[in-house]
């Protein structure tokens, strides 16, 4: 029972990273549920944007519920991979206490980087007065005091060399327990 939670602001990568990661440990042979924060937001039904569902009380509720998801499917025996910027202390707490085998890994990605990046123009629409409660911009997030993995930005780098980095520390860590 394992929850690797991949988090970081909108385009660092978590989707990439959690679909390599998920694709790499079922080729081992197990048993992998992928979780994305974009699709959980529509089957929760907080995908129209706006401040009802984006301000921090409302992403926290929908954090939690992910969360809580994340530990049904684990108690069930299966590997969840989940993508999601959910960057509140207070989920990171829970999930150390409450989600078995947790391991957080955080994708430490300049505002320059994802404002060049930009796939869902996120950031180009909040420049234009057209988006507000942007994680990170005008909403406050928390970087996480105690992520077992912090990938900092390196031009160049491919998200395969990070999920080679991340195999082998995940392998590190099962070694240990």
């Amino acid at each position: 029972m394992r929850v690797y939670w991949l988090t970081g602001l909108s385009a660092a990568g978590k989707t990439t990273l959690a679909r390599e990661l998920a694709r790499r440990l079922r080729i081992k042979g197990e048993q992998v549920v992928l979780l994305d924060g974009d699709e959980l937001r529509e089957v929760f039904g907080a995908v129209s944007v706006n401040t009802d569902n984006h301000g921090r009380e409302s992403r926290l509720a929908l954090a939690f519920q992910y969360a809580h998801l994340c530990r049904i499917l684990a108690r069930q025996g299966l590997i969840v991979v989940i993508a999601t910027i959910s960057l509140f202390r207070e989920i990171h707490t829970w999930n150390r206490k409450n989600l078995p085998g947790y391991f957080e890994v955080y994708l430490k990605v300049p505002i320059e980087e994802l404002r060049r990046r930009d796939p869902k123009g996120i950031y180009r629409r909040f420049d234009a007065g057209e988006l507000t409660d942007v994680a990170g911009l005008d909403l406050q997030v928390d970087e996480p005091e105690a992520a077992d993995w912090v990938v900092e930005f390196q031009l160049g780098r491919s998200a395969e060399e990070i999920a080679d980095e991340l195999m082998n520390r995940l392998m590190e860590k099962n070694h240990e327990n």
